[in-house]
């Protein structure tokens, strides 16, 4: 079967099965082979009964001693339990409403059995093992678990990989030839066989060295062609005309890191190629201001202005305090978002397209195709990581080369961001207003949540506002939460907030509200109307509310340490103190630790390097890599020397075959395109 082959095809699937595997971004036979998997059981070396580690998933060998006949308890369940034992302690195997499986077992015959060990130092147990025998150890000694979704669990999709393992043409390589000798690189198929079929960890590891570079090779691709997307000249050539006028309109002084990140986007501007900027800046470092400055440069050589914002909440606030910014120079700042109304709506795209509006601030509407721009010279995407590369893109093609600018709340060490940020220069704002005071931090147990309270209405009595975050329930992939975590949102709304401040005015802001709600929700507060915001993580990054001095955010181990710095960012913002109350009742030590470093510590970078290395990148960056294309196997910490290789190919390459133009790269530029989500580099 030729890699395109449509999933439902492969033995095993058939349509509503490739409907769900669909929902994995699988839908090809190819793309099922590039499912790899997020990790291996090892029964290569089983522990003794005695050393099982407890509350971990492992596997344990041992000798079937002794079978109990099934038992039906309470409710229609039954229940079958076999014993089995080794030299060093007995262990007790319990069954389900699975009895067939104890059925196999044979007495006296040794067995490898995998799952969650509890019980106590002399008498361990495990409920509902997966069990196999030496000879399917010797065949498979390593069982590969994949990524899964609901209706499909890891081991069907490992028996519709073997299915396809099976009739699969060879995979194409798409690295050229010589890299495989001079970096002692197994083949495409090869390597893809032995992710999936391990025959030993030497095999997997070799596996796993080749398939990381192609996946941060190919990404560095990607990234150098965006760069160089238009770089033979700008489409938008201006003059330097000096930032004093506008540094002089302003109410206070700008601080050194923002004038020199001004300073550097303003060079950029006025070079022959167009700018792709990164702006990394901590909560409340001021990068609407150095924005504001790009449009001002902008506007003064002609040209208009774009800001793309996440929300339709933070659009508003943007548009709101740019145009206090850019009022003092005539310059008319448009708001458009997908909530307006239609007369509205035609108004705003009119301005635009006449070139009346100087500024269009707005959410994924600006990449609409109803926008047209007169002149559009400088565009902006706010909070980068809440965007995909190719949303960027989309907003660039609004004219014919702009300076773009991606500004970034959640900070990344410098080294890290050079080489993930291939396709971008990147401008650091290390400095943070003066006036802004350190938010007061506090890790307390959820017994202490009476006396919080009484603290928040100290607080409310004083005249200021609060924030709660709600428990967490489920990781979601979607924006909105799952009816579990709407029911967890009003619960503690009712039950906790509004119990324990009986004479507070409290709001509720979830996912599931629709925008105009939100908008409704969060100008009440803004206006002083509310005196309590509950909410989910819809809490918005940027939000800006100078009286709510007050974070509260329950179930904090959930989180990581930079989300949390984010949300704590959202208090302090204006003269009086601010205080930040994490709130979880986890004993695990490790989890402890992170939140007391986040008591003692208020500068972002400091947090996203411990972030990045004691909990990883996946939850650093989240799901979406900080809006680049999902890793699959690269760890951007473990694997740095390998990146900075592949970024190093990734040039060599370039530097030959700029447009991967030649018949010999037609594989990389396919496998380069697919993963950008089908962008096209023209």
């Amino acid at each position: 079967m030729r890699p395109d082959t449509p999933i439902q095809y492969v033995k095993g699937v058939g349509p509503k099965t490739a409907e769900r595997f669909a929902r994995l971004g699988i839908e090809t036979l190819g793309d099922l082979l590039c499912h790899y998997p997020r990790r291996y059981i090892d029964y290569t070396q089983p522990y003794a009964v005695a050393e099982a580690p407890f509350d971990v998933d492992a596997v344990v060998k041992a000798q079937v001693c002794a079978k109990k006949g099934a038992v039906r308890l309470p409710g229609g369940r039954t229940m079958v339990q076999v014993t089995a034992a080794d030299d060093t302690a007995t262990l007790s195997l319990t069954w389900f409403n699975t009895h067939f499986m104890a059925d196999k077992l044979l007495l006296g015959e040794e067995y490898y059995f995998e799952g969650r060990v509890r019980g106590v130092l002399t008498r361990r147990e495990i409920a509902n093992p997966i069990v196999r025998t030496p000879a399917e150890v010797r065949r498979k000694p390593l069982v590969a678990v994949y990524p899964q979704t609901e209706g499909l669990a890891s081991g069907q999709i490992a028996r519709c990989v073997e299915s396809a393992l099976a009739v699969a043409d060879p995979l194409p390589e798409p690295l050229p030839p010589d890299f495989l000798p001079r970096f002692r690189l197994p083949d495409k198929w090869t390597a893809v066989k032995n992710i999936h079929q391990p025959a030993s960890p030497q095999a997997l590891a070799a596996a796993r060295r080749r398939l990381v570079f192609e996946e941060l090779f190919t990404l560095q691709i990607g990234l150098s062609l965006l760069k160089s997307r238009g770089a033979v000249k700008s489409g938008a050539p201006m003059r330097p005309t000096g930032l004093t006028p506008f540094w002089n309109s302003l109410p206070f002084a700008p601080t050194g890191a923002q004038r020199r990140a001004a300073e550097d986007i303003c060079a950029d501007m006025a070079a022959k190629q167009p700018m792709n900027r990164l702006l990394q800046g901590d909560v409340g470092s001021g990068k609407t201001l150095v924005a504001a400055a790009g449009v001002y440069m902008a506007a003064q050589n002609g040209y208009q202005s774009a800001l793309m914002a996440p929300t339709e909440i933070l659009a508003a606030q943007h548009a709101a305090t740019l145009q206090n910014m850019l009022e003092p120079f005539g310059l008319r700042v448009a708001l458009l978002t997908g909530g307006m109304k239609a007369a509205q709506k035609r108004a705003t795209l009119e301005a635009i397209a006449s070139g009346q509006a100087d500024l269009v601030v707005g959410t994924h509407a600006v990449i609409s195709g109803t926008v047209e721009f007169a002149r559009l010279g400088f565009a902006v995407v706010d909070e980068q990581h809440r965007f995909g590369v190719r949303q960027r893109g989309l907003l660039a093609d609004k004219s014919a080369a702009p300076h773009v600018l991606v500004m970034s709340a959640t900070p990344i060490p410098r080294t890290l961001g050079l080489l993930m940020y291939g396709d971008l220069d990147i401008s650091i704002l290390d400095e943070l207003p003066p006036g802004r005071k350190p938010v007061k931090t506090y890790a307390v147990t959820g017994k202490k949540r009476r006396d919080m309270y009484h603290f928040l209405d100290d607080q409310i009595e004083a005249g200021h506002q609060a924030y709660i975050v709600c428990p967490l329930v489920e990781e979601s992939e979607s924006e909105a939460p799952g009816a579990d975590q709407l029911q967890a949102v009003t619960t503690y709304y009712t039950d906790v907030a509004q119990a324990l401040l009986p004479h507070r005015r409290v709001g509720l802001m979830h996912g599931r509200l629709k925008p105009k709600e939100k908008a409704a929700v969060m100008d009440a507060f803004k206006q002083g109307e509310l005196d309590v915001l509950v909410s989910t993580t819809v809490i918005e990054v940027g939000v800006d509310v100078p009286n709510a001095t007050v974070m509260v955010i329950e179930n904090a181990e959930r989180y990581g340490l930079s989300a949390l710095h984010q949300l704590r960012g959202r208090v302090g913002r204006g003269a009086s103190e601010a205080f930040c109350i994490l709130v979880s009742d986890h004993g695990g030590e490790a989890v402890r630790d992170r939140l007391r470093f986040l008591c003692h510590t208020q500068d972002g970078f400091e947090i996203a390097k411990y972030d990045l290395e004691h909990r990883g990148p996946g939850d650093f960056f989240g799901d979406r890599q900080h809006g680049l294309p999902t890793l699959q196997l690269a760890d951007l910490m473990q694997d740095t020397r390998t990146l900075e290789a592949a970024q190093k190919c990734a040039h060599e390459v370039l530097a030959e075959d700029p447009k991967l133009a030649a018949p010999e790269h037609a594989v990389l530029a396919a496998q380069v395109q697919h993963l950008f989500e089908r962008t096209t580099f023209n």
